[in-house]
């Protein structure tokens, strides 16, 4: 398995509603980051079309409904020539339409060597994505001459560690972020949860941002790569920086090298004073969340029958 990698998060201006020239945009820093020999690349949410929603227009008529498409499609289909022509691997968000039920996704399509490998749909949907977005019920491992990497997007990774620390367990060492996140989200909700997932997993996370103003939100961009360095649970930034820092929303890409041996994920190695037992309990988190579940089956079953 491979240690040394290069990674290019890109800090990009989707332009709202323009899918046709924000592919051009797209390609064009996908082929020159693989030709600068970047061998993961992401760009961010809903990178393709930009994200704002619109709450008063109806469903239909959204610009993220009307301009989702397929995956694969006739997008996908574009950036897989350019990943296979160079064999890299490349992340983008986009919305993404199923077929078979009509329902609209906010997703990330995953391109490497072989061309389209798959789909991440979000899970977990803030704000006002609901009122065009289905919630996606499954992770995304994919597997890699660096191991197995792991995909989210954005409220994945910033309100729910579970889907982190699943891939963590799983021996991810290389964690993907593609996000949205705006400024009105305030100043420490990105940046202070790459640095806790970092300490807390022991992994690599790679985060690309939108940048600027789209519709009416005003993105804070900073795309970085973070993780494990030398000093012990600390978070290194290896490119990039805070969200927050002066002009981290202009569009930039960042390109680094890391040492993912660095990502030991110690919690989830068999522990010689526990007799080889893992610090990770998943059997005990199972019967907590299971109570969960239970609770909030029930809940949902009174209000239904109260209504």
């Amino acid at each position: 398995m491979k240690e040394i990698t290069n990674v290019a998060v890109i800090t990009f201006h989707a332009f709202w509603g323009k899918k046709s020239q924000n592919l051009d945009r797209i390609a064009g820093l996908i082929e020159s980051c693989a030709k600068r020999g970047a061998d993961f690349i992401l760009l961010p949410e809903m990178s393709l079309t930009g994200y704002d929603d619109q709450p008063q227009v109806p469903f239909q008529n959204k610009m993220q409904v009307k301009m989702a498409e397929p995956i694969p499609g006739p997008a996908t289909n574009r950036l897989a020539k350019i990943t296979h022509h160079y064999g890299v691997y490349a992340f983008v968000g986009m919305p993404e339409r199923d077929l078979d039920s009509g329902q609209v996704y906010n997703s990330m399509a995953v391109l490497g060597p072989q061309g389209l490998i798959g789909t991440y749909r979000k899970m977990h949907l803030p704000g006002l994505e609901p009122n065009w977005a289905a919630r996606g019920q499954n992770p995304l491992m994919i597997e890699t001459p660096w191991g197995p990497v792991g995909c989210a997007i954005c409220y994945d990774t910033w309100a729910f560690p579970e889907l982190m620390r699943y891939y963590a367990a799983q021996g991810c060492r290389l964690y993907i972020n593609i996000t949205a996140t705006a400024k009105i989200r305030g100043k420490h909700l990105a940046n202070t949860n790459i640095e806790a997932g970092v300490i807390r997993d022991r992994i690599f996370i790679a985060s690309a941002n939108l940048g600027g103003k789209d519709l009416y939100n005003d993105f804070w961009g900073g795309s970085s790569v973070v993780g494990p360095g030398q000093e012990i649970l600390e978070a290194h930034y290896y490119i990039g920086g805070k969200y927050t820092d002066k002009q981290a929303n202009q569009s930039q890409v960042n390109l680094t090298t890391i040492d993912l041996s660095l990502a030991s994920r110690d919690i989830y190695q068999p522990n010689p004073l526990l007799h080889g037992q893992t610090d990770f309990r998943p059997d005990v988190y199972l019967k907590l969340y299971q109570q969960l579940a239970n609770q909030s089956l029930k809940k949902a079953r009174d209000q239904y029958a109260n209504n």
